[in-house]
């Protein structure tokens, strides 16, 4: 195995590492924003909980979504 060899092995790996990290903080990120966009809704109409409940539904869809853009995306 040459030097080049592991050098694209490793740039693999931290690639890998690097998606896998991505995949908590997204889907996090986009179910507290359309949580907080529910309640701010919910608060500002007097719907509760009904907005809360399909802004976090939108929220993980969103966040599903992201995490698949970023599997398909090319480097």
């Amino acid at each position: 195995m040459s030097r080049n060899d592991d050098k694209e092995d490793r740039k693999e790996i931290r690639r890998a590492l690097s998606f896998w990290m991505q995949i908590g903080p997204t889907i996090i990120a986009c179910v507290a924003i359309g949580v907080f966009i529910g309640r701010l809704l919910d608060n500002l109409l007097g719907t509760s909980p009904w907005l809360l409940l399909v802004f976090t539904v939108l929220g993980a869809a969103a966040g599903f979504k992201s995490i698949i853009d970023l599997a398909n995306k090319k480097d």
